[in-house]
């Protein structure tokens, strides 16, 4: 039988006789193959149409090469460095002729026999995200706008193992009737999960409805939540409360704790019967309301301080979703700061690719109380400062480095290295005896001089256990190497003294 020779690929480098190219070429979606170096092997006509560039000028380059990007802040270089897949990350970015792109990317490693040989990136124009298929020019940004909302989960940034499984939680109940309470610190991220449920339930195609309850006047919440009918009481005027409004739909309670009690019990009666009368009115309408509703502290507490029903917990708290605050969240610093970077570049026209190593571990050593939300605010002061800069020092945050508080907030200084210059290793205190000092020589000490000792101690115990594997040594601790990386550096510790 007379053999069939294959056609080759019609483009300047080769990727190999892979059945499955001519399949990407025809994807709706940007693809990128790269070898193991970051060297771009495939690039589709859809991920051209995405950067505006010609893809005969694009293959044989690197990616830093065609995009503004380090190999910090690619998610190519990323998933290269780590081996590890990059999945749903919004991310923004600049061409290197200037076009700014919004976009979800997916990242996977390529392995051939276990090792790596490079890397395949699938690439969503967000813009045409909510475009059903085939109509390109339709209106779908404009009905995203439409429902109320701006975010999906996809716009939830982070690896980190908590937030994954809550992310997960959310995700799996978004489609249920049940009510969802969302558990979060000020700027963890609420708002985002309750838009993200509801986009991602069959309620998505009707407005999102939302209220602070923070941040309406006793007197007026009731009425904006139940609607009025004339003459109800001086002033009232026929007006449909929220909970019509948002009937069909999802109706997002911020900030519940802030509700007074007997506006609680007036809550229940409607999640119970689902009906709902307008204040005024003997007449009820039938509801079906998915509701998500958020406190800023754990429920029981809320419970026992008198701020929250118990009934109305256990008819609101069917599912309940803990976020992460982000003091807890440190192996996703990195990814953050790059999400914002490229988000606030891409609207001050800058070009900012990093923080310094010192902003860094300021970062780390920080406690976030106002967690995301704060990271985010204090990137954006920083941006109007650094100008046509490509790194944040210290220097840019200016005034705002007293939110930092950096004495009281920082870890205590390290100790002065030895000749040999290395740190030397911490001792315990002992008391006059000799032997190790208690409570006593323990409420000496700062609660920072003891975080630093134990944060030191465990470093030293995982990388001598790892034989100074800095990657291992980062798995057996549950933090990202990244990180690891600058806890070394405060501490004065280098992978070389921990050898086997």
């Amino acid at each position: 039988m007379e053999q069939q020779t294959q056609r080759p690929l019609s483009r300047p480098m080769d990727v190999g006789n892979l059945d499955f190219v001519s399949v990407l070429d025809n994807f709706d979606d940007g693809v990128i193959i790269t070898d193991c170096q970051g060297k771009i092997l495939y690039y589709n006509q859809a991920q051209a149409s995405i950067d505006d560039l010609d893809p005969q000028q694009v293959i044989g380059k690197h990616v830093v090469d065609i995009y503004q990007l380090s190999g910090d802040t690619s998610l190519i270089m990323l998933c290269i460095r780590t081996r590890s897949p990059v999945r749903h990350r919004t991310f923004f970015y600049k061409t290197v002729n200037g076009r700014i792109a919004h976009t979800i990317h997916s990242v996977f490693p390529l392995l051939d026999n276990g090792q790596m040989v490079g890397a395949i990136c699938f690439v969503r124009d967000y813009k045409l995200l909510k475009t059903p298929a085939g109509h390109p020019s339709s209106s779908a940004m404009q009905q995203q706008k439409r429902n109320g909302t701006r975010y999906t989960f996809a716009d939830i940034v982070g690896n980190n193992a908590e937030l994954l499984r809550s992310v997960n939680t959310a995700r799996e109940a978004a489609d249920s009737k049940s009510p969802i309470l969302l558990i979060g610190e000020t700027g963890t991220g609420k708002e985002l999960f309750a838009q993200a449920i509801h986009n991602s339930s069959r309620r998505s195609g009707k407005p999102y409805v939302a209220i602070n309850c923070a941040a309406i006047p006793e007197n007026l919440l009731e009425g904006l939540l139940f609607g009025t009918v004339k003459g109800a009481f001086t002033g009232a005027i026929d007006r449909p409360g929220l909970f019509e409004r948002a009937n069909g739909s999802t109706l997002f309670l911020d900030e519940l704790l802030a509700m007074p009690l007997t506006l609680q019990a007036k809550l229940l009666r409607v999640l119970q019967e689902k009906k709902v009368a307008r204040l005024g009115s003997d007449r009820e309408i039938d509801l079906d309301i998915k509701i998500v509703s958020s406190v800023g502290k754990p429920p029981r507490d809320a419970i026992k301080e008198g701020e929250l029903r118990v009934d109305l917990f256990y008819r609101l708290g069917v599912v309940m979703v803990k976020i992460p605050p982000l003091r807890q969240r440190q192996d996703d610093l990195g990814a953050l700061v790059s999400h914002f970077l490229a988000r606030l570049n891409a609207t001050f026209g800058t070009q900012v690719q990093a923080v310094s190593p010192a902003v860094m571990e300021l970062f780390v050593g920080y406690g976030w109380p106002g967690n995301v939300r704060e990271l985010e605010h204090l990137l954006e002061g920083a941006m109007n400062i650094v100008g046509l800069g490509e790194q944040i020092d210290l220097k840019h945050f200016s005034a705002s480095l007293d939110a930092f508080n950096v004495e009281a907030d920082g870890a205590a200084p390290p100790s002065a290295p030895t000749e040999s210059g290395r740190q030397p290793e911490p001792v315990a205190p002992r008391n006059e005896e000799g032997a190790p000092a208690q409570a006593a020589a323990t409420a000496a000490k700062t609660l920072h001089e003891e975080q630093h000792y134990a944060e030191k101690a465990a470093l030293q115990r995982a990388l001598r256990q790892q034989g100074g594997n800095v990657s291992r040594a980062a798995a057996a601790l549950g933090i990202s190497r990244q990180l690891l990386t600058y806890k070394m550096k405060k501490h004065h510790l280098t992978r070389l003294d921990f050898l086997l």
